[in-house]
């Protein structure tokens, strides 16, 4: 006799990432560079906003950079240092780029949310037999 099987779907759960990129394949905004632009936005200085995202200051530097160029766009404003040390903040751009893809995300997070919800039903009738 066989042995009923345990549903387990209700333990699911949903990862998932979200990025875009040029025509060319080339990562323009994902995840991180949002963390990033975030940091910056919070702490006021790419240095600082790298290091509380455990990235070097080279690599934080070379996706902004990257970024900026595919878009076209300029994402932040950095005033070098010097006794006070320097700073970096969003332009304009930057800021309206950080709004929007956290509106962005939160709206795809829904549908995702959903439509799992609905796969994991279908899974659920189609083991009750």
């Amino acid at each position: 006799m066989k042995k009923p099987q345990t549903n387990k779907t209700s333990a699911v759960t949903i990862h998932y990432k979200i990025w875009l990129e040029s025509v060319h394949g080339e990562g323009i905004m994902g995840d991180g560079k949002w963390k990033l632009l975030r940091a910056i936005d919070e702490k006021g200085s790419l240095s600082a906003a790298a290091n509380s995202l455990g990235i070097s200051y080279r690599k934080a530097w070379g996706d902004i950079k990257k970024a900026e160029t595919l878009l076209g766009i300029v994402l932040i404003d950095k005033q070098r240092g010097g006794a006070s040390g320097g700073a970096s903040t969003l332009t304009e751009y930057g800021t309206k780029w950080l709004a929007l893809y956290k509106s962005f995300h939160n709206r795809m997070d829904k549908i995702f949310e959903k439509e799992v919800e609905v796969f994991l039903n279908k899974l659920e009738n189609k083991n009750k037999l």
